[in-house]
């Protein structure tokens, strides 16, 4: 099975330009896994296990403000993550995700690809600059949706 995940891994944007000893070493750490349409992905709170990347279906980020209920952060499609928390303990969601379709993704065992990147600091820097994109893009989403819950931003 993990020859299979190495085909499927050199095809996320995530891990472009990763050499192929690189996406072995990812794949001992990855599973597919599927969720039906309304299942919860993660919920804010519970234990970041894991991260995933979706390849089929699409997913909603969605946070709660209160008087207003859940709001939505940001739809994943296929080819994008879903989960940064893995890498920053305490290791706990900041958001909640559902399936919004059927989703197909490959899971991440966080606590394999951190014992990875301890042991291969060249690896933890890779993957550590790759989720810093991933999560700078989504605060920006995440500000973006704020203000159009609050208002305009002035300096917008």
């Amino acid at each position: 099975m993990p020859q299979q995940l190495d085909s499927l891994l050199a095809q996320i944007p995530l891990f472009e330009g990763l050499n192929a000893e690189t996406l072995t070493l990812l794949a001992g750490c990855a599973s597919n896994v599927s969720f039906e349409a309304g299942a919860p992905i993660m919920r804010r709170g519970d234990p970041a296990d894991a991260f995933y990347v979706m390849r089929h279906g699409s997913a909603v980020l969605e946070t709660y403000i209160p008087a207003r209920g859940a709001v939505t952060i940001e739809t994943l499609e296929a080819g994008e993550v879903l989960g940064w928390s893995w890498l920053f303990a305490p290791y706990r969601w900041h958001l909640d995700a559902r399936a919004l379709t059927h989703v197909r993704a490959t899971a991440f065992d966080g606590a394999c690809l951190r014992g990875k990147c301890q042991n291969d600091p060249v690896l933890g820097y890779e993957l550590m600059s790759r989720f810093a994109q991933v999560v700078i893009e989504r605060l920006q989403w995440t500000r973006l949706r704020l203000i159009d819950v609050y208002g305009n931003d002035e300096r917008h």
